[in-house]
């Protein structure tokens, strides 16, 4: 197993649906947490982030950190939403990874489509 493994419910996203995440952490070493990065190719809209493990966010965030202490048992589950109506299909990338000590010390990415 690798030591970061990241899933998404779909990877077929329309505007409005949301979008469910999963990521569980093995790596043997201490980290601080994680972090997703998400980019909309080709835009300059942003995907925000609604709730992590259960709780609301309440800020629009477009890049979520998930501290190692709020990750019972190294897992966190987060929601989603992408709100503006594409005028064509956009790649998107969704890119995990664990943090330790400011430095990336292992990521997984996963490409989503998004259109109507």
């Amino acid at each position: 197993m690798k030591d970061i493994e990241f899933k998404l419910n779909s990877i077929d996203i329309h505007p409005n649906s949301e979008i469910r995440g999963t990521i569980s952490v093995s790596y043997p070493g201490r980290y601080d947490g994680v972090v997703i990065n998400t980019q909309i190719l080709d835009s300059n809209e942003h995907i925000v982030y609604k709730s992590c493990n259960g709780k609301s966010i309440s800020q629009n965030v477009s890049r979520l950190f998930i501290n190692k202490d709020v990750m019972p048992e190294n897992k966190a589950e987060f929601t989603a939403l992408i709100k503006f109506e594409p005028k064509q299909e956009h790649e998107i990338k969704f890119r995990v990874s664990i943090i330790e000590q400011h430095k990336e010390i292992e990521s997984q990415i996963i490409f989503a489509k998004y259109s109507i």
